[in-house]
């Protein structure tokens, strides 16, 4: 008996800790979405540069996510977990008294691989501590818990940005990080993986492809899609992860297994959730610029409008870890990002400068729905379609191509705005709002087709 309960207070304290950690680091990624234009009149930036404060963390986060997975394996997930909070704190650190556009966006670069060593293994502890009929329902836990960061990262940004200043967005995370690395250290249990051995090739080759592949997205729209840069980056990039592929068929200890891609759910729910944060990402990125110059709110104002949009996260993704073991994955995928897709077309119809706040807060509620119907089950789909020692490697690969999705959606997001309008006016900024949030509706549409693969249930 004393033993059941030490088990479940393990597992309490795994899941308190993870979701926490996850909370964090989501928020980071979208608090900043309300302080965009206060950095940019602070700080002078450009268009260009305020894309690259949200994707230089993203760029390190995606490259670095395999390689945090391996190094958990290998040294210990909880030990690379608190490595990655230490240097998540001290990055936040270095942003919230950064003087420039250029060192806000070095400490976003190391604050993104920080991240990386955080998300990936906060997975594989979660789902190392917790049995596959109980994982679902803590998946759901976990997705709510991280769901917070959608109304929560809006509203926090606005109210810091109107009542402090855009700098404090990143000092929040100080003594957050130091609270959770001692926690990490003295409440969980280390864990393995079943490879001990480092697949440097694998590390290196991945990392050349990911970072190939996320320049080419994120200075696509700076340097233009067909420029030597661009395309020599992202066949760079196709080129390394081909040979990472073809390597990992004959390493003795690969980075990730191929057979794991044998499996439909795995490799279908990997393509969701690409599109998903894609989608998702690329209209948080515009919907918060939308409130603010199209139709004039303040950051904290804007902070408020958004929070009904990301409310749902925190219900939804528990209901549908009670609900995804009897019905499956399939369901919650395909009417989820259905119904987000269906609710930016809606927001795309009724958006111009003098849109009522009313008009589009019905389509934000129910676009939020969709996107927490899915999260959670993705992750199921990923997480108990392998073995228990697979889980690391698992949550990697679902960490990298979330990742690789949030810059593909704001990279394509951004030329539905730039290819319809502009910041020179409400007016303007409006018409490019709405080609972005159909762009961004189509890679919902996208992601659900995909989720028609996965397996039905039983």
């Amino acid at each position: 008996m004393v033993t059941v309960v030490k088990r479940r207070s393990t597992r309490t304290w795994v899941l308190v800790i993870t979701s926490v950690a996850s909370l964090m680091v989501v928020l980071d990624a979208l608090v900043v979405a309300t302080a965009l234009t206060a950095i940019r009149t602070d700080l002078g930036a450009s268009i260009t540069e305020l894309e690259w404060t949200v994707n230089a963390y993203g760029l390190s986060f995606a490259v670095l996510l395999m390689t945090a997975a391996a190094a958990g394996d290998r040294w210990g997930r909880r030990r690379v977990f608190a490595a990655g909070v230490t240097v998540f704190s001290v990055a936040s650190l270095v942003c919230a008294v950064a003087p420039t556009i250029e060192v806000l966006v070095a400490g976003r670069v190391v604050q993104g691989a920080g991240a990386a060593f955080v998300m990936p293994l906060a997975l594989a502890l979660l789902g190392a501590a917790f049995p596959p009929e109980l994982r679902p329902k803590a998946l759901g836990v976990f997705a709510s818990v991280s769901g917070i960061a959608v109304p929560l990262g809006p509203l926090v940004g606005g109210a810091v940005v109107a009542g402090i200043s855009w700098p404090w967005i990143f000092w929040i995370n100080v003594p957050i990080g130091v609270v959770l690395l001692w926690l990490a250290l003295t409440r969980i249990d280390e864990s393995h993986g079943p490879d001990r051995a480092v697949d440097v090739p694998g590390v290196v080759l991945m990392g050349a492809g990911t970072f190939g592949l996320m320049w080419a997205l994120i200075q696509g729209n700076a340097q233009g899609w067909g420029s030597a840069e661009v395309v020599g980056s992202g066949v760079a990039g196709l080129v390394a992860i081909g040979v990472f592929v073809a390597w990992q068929r004959r390493a003795t200890h690969p980075m990730l297994p191929p057979h794991l891609f044998r499996s439909r759910r795995f490799t279908a729910a990997n393509v969701v959730i690409f599109f998903h944060w894609s989608s998702a990402f690329g209209v948080v990125f515009f919907m918060a610029q939308f409130l603010q110059t199209g139709l004039g709110y303040g950051p904290l104002a804007a902070g408020l409008a958004l929070a009904p949009w990301g409310l749902t996260t925190v219900v939804v993704p528990q209901w549908v870890g009670r609900k995804v073991s009897r019905f499956g994955e399939r369901p919650f995928v395909v009417a989820g990002l259905g119904l987000h897709a269906l609710s930016m077309v809606w927001i795309a119809l009724v958006a111009e400068p003098s849109v009522g706040y009313a008009a589009i807060v019905a389509p934000m509620v129910l676009s939020g729905t969709g996107i927490a119907m899915c999260l959670p089950a993705a992750q199921s789909a990923v997480l108990t379609s392998v073995a228990p020692q697979f889980i690391g490697k698992a949550s990697g690969a679902f960490s990298s191509m979330r990742q690789l999705g949030g810059a593909f959606g704001v990279a394509v997001l951004v030329v539905g705005f730039t290819t319809a309008g502009s910041y020179a006016s409400s007016e303007e900024f409006s018409h490019g709002f709405t080609a972005a949030v159909l762009t961004g509706a189509g890679l919902a549409v996208v992601g659900a087709l995909a989720g028609t693969v996965i397996p039905r249930k039983g």
